[in-house]
């Protein structure tokens, strides 16, 4: 292990060191939080510029995804408090989920990056074959000459699970020829759904980081093949940023105030960290300092904070501490975090929490006992972050606190059911202090 580390060894304890390795619930504070760093290639124009292409595409969206008609072809999820939530933990501020669980299309936060990558991709070629963008209707995009064009191209990308959901279905949608490289962690349910609706599953049998990097070498020897990169993609962090804009218009919709001194304080699951990071960013774009993130990942795969406590982020897997990467929150089970998350978050990431696969069974059952609220177990550990919250002196009394949920519409029903069984069960025998 120190050979690993080399000289990055100074720049944290051994003691978060043995915890981890222990596999036990801890709490990594950022040191490098709010400090000024150099401009990132990814700023606000980026965003801003991300958001009107989504809207743009919102008429060709509508049309081929009847859940989007109500949104007029926006995809989002609603926020909703929680309030047997917050009086059972005995939080003093409000309690808020952000429900990407019930996301359009592909039911979880991976929609926003994944389908926005596929769209962009879909957006350049159209252009090139005589597409206007400025003044044609997005909705021509659906034309079988523009599916004919589409029809060359395979798009491909590695996944756990959600990300493949989003960006199979959206490129199958359009008329791209999809193929998701999953690893052994994918669940069942989700490669069903995606070779029901054509798309290409190749399974390996090995962990996400090595599935990517087999991924990426398919796709090289494709001159019509487009990869969606997981552990680097620009495009998909833009994607996930675009939340940003749209939660502080429902905040505001909400009447529900955000400043230094009523801070919104957001829990996110994260896995490779791409999507998580791309969400704080669009929040800090957009609140500032009145913003604090802060990441919760399994005691089993501490990808994340792993990289970015020791400084070698993507350079650094939970297997080089020995960690077993086993966890039943599959949408979190990658063992190397992506190149993107340490670099984006040095300064904007509060900080991280772990939690136990017995404790994230325990959060889903109480998120379906008290809020009558499904979600599949990767997107509940944010109640470990809000459980966390009372011990960080940071966080004030009049915070606002968002879960954010990022996934679990799409589960099947049965499946649903055993999850819930299982989970209230848990959340009945745990004491919560």
């Amino acid at each position: 292990m120190a050979n690993i580390l080399g000289k990055k060894s100074t720049e944290y304890t051994s003691t978060l060191l043995d915890q981890l390795k222990d596999y036990q619930e801890t709490f990594w504070k950022n040191p490098n939080y709010n400090t000024v760093l150099p401009t990132l290639s990814v700023d606000r124009n980026v965003i801003f510029q991300a958001n009107r292409r989504l809207e743009r595409f919102a008429p060709y969206l509508e049309d081929a995804f009847p859940d989007t008609k109500k949104s007029k072809g926006i995809i989002e999820s609603p926020i909703q408090e929680m309030n047997e939530i917050r009086h059972f933990l005995s939080i003093d501020g409000c309690v808020l989920i952000k429900r990407d669980d019930l996301m359009p299309v592909s039911g979880s936060i991976k929609s926003r990056g994944g389908i926005y990558e596929v769209l962009c991709f879909a957006e350049d070629l159209a252009v090139k074959n005589g597409f206007n963008s400025e003044s044609d209707d997005y909705s021509d995009l659906a034309n079988e000459k523009f599916r004919r064009i589409f029809s060359q191209w395979q798009i491909e990308v590695a996944s756990t699970g959600n990300l493949g959901l989003s960006v199979g279905l959206m490129a199958s949608t359009l008329g791209f020829k999809a193929r998701i490289h999953m690893s052994h962690d994918a669940t069942t349910w989700k490669i069903n759904k995606l070779r029901q609706n054509g798309v290409d599953v190749k399974i390996y049998d090995d962990n996400f980081s090595n599935a990517v990097a087999a991924a990426r070498e398919s796709s090289k020897q494709n001159p019509y093949s487009y990869f969606v990169d997981d552990e680097g993609s620009k495009l998909l962090f833009a994607g996930y940023a675009t939340a940003g804009e749209r939660v502080k218009k429902q905040l505001s919709d909400m009447h529900i105030e955000v400043s230094k001194n009523k801070p919104l304080v957001v829990y996110l699951p994260a896995g490779v960290g791409g999507s998580p990071s791309g969400v704080a960013f669009g929040l800090k774009l957009q609140f500032g300092d009145a913003v604090i993130p802060i990441f919760v990942e399994p005691t089993h795969v501490p990808s994340v904070l792993l990289g970015m406590a020791t400084g070698l982020n993507h350079d650094i897997s939970v297997y080089d501490l020995g960690l077993d990467g086993k966890t039943a929150a599959d949408g979190l089970a990658v063992g190397r975090p992506s190149m993107i998350a340490g670099r984006y978050m040095k300064n904007k990431l509060f900080g991280i929490a772990t939690v136990s696969d017995q404790n994230m069974f325990a959060y889903q059952g109480m998120l379906k006992k008290l809020e009558n609220i499904e979600a599949e177990p990767s997107a509940v550990v944010g109640i470990r972050g809000l459980i966390q919250s009372k011990e960080i002196a940071e966080i004030p009394d009049t915070a606002t606190h968002l879960i954010w949920s990022t996934g679990g519409s799409m589960v099947p029903a049965e499946t649903m059911r055993e999850y819930e069984d299982h989970a209230i069960t848990i959340f009945n025998q745990t004491h919560f202090e």
